[in-house]
């Protein structure tokens, strides 16, 4: 498997450094943003926004933590690919925007966080290996 070679696992490691840390990087988004973020989710719906926020804020930076860190990697790859499965349809419903500037921008989010949630799925089956380079307290 090429995660066992170095030159594997060091792909590996910079791959789920980059991932991990960019997801962290936007769940304290989350909370620097917290009033314009609150609104926008009010606006689309959802119920108890800031709280809304906050929880998913948590959900980026501890599971952004556990792929960097490798630390319970399973659990937090898990929490990563719940969070843009429940997120990713409600936040950027581009199909319900009339706008199309909108829509275009709505859609660019959308496939991105599909993307991620792909990329959440793969760590999420490759969990049960060893990580090269991680912590390994994981489950």
């Amino acid at each position: 498997m090429a995660l066992e070679t170095t030159a594997g696992g060091l792909a590996f490691l910079m791959g789920r450094l980059v991932f991990g840390v960019l997801l962290g990087f936007m769940g304290l988004n989350h909370f620097t943003s917290l009033d314009g973020m609150s609104g926008y989710a009010t606006a689309k719906g959802v119920p108890a926004p800031r709280l809304a926020i906050i929880v998913s804020g948590l959900m980026l930076i501890l599971g952004g933590l556990a792929i960097a860190l490798g630390v319970y990697p399973l659990v937090g790859a898990v929490v990563i690919a719940l969070f843009f499965l429940g997120v990713t349809p409600v936040m950027h419903d581009f199909w319900t925007v009339d706008d199309p500037e909108q829509r275009q921008s709505e859609m660019t989010d959308f496939l991105k966080n599909a993307t991620l949630f792909g990329a959440a799925l793969v760590l999420v089956a490759i969990s049960r290996t060893t990580w090269p380079y991680a912590l390994n307290i994981g489950l």
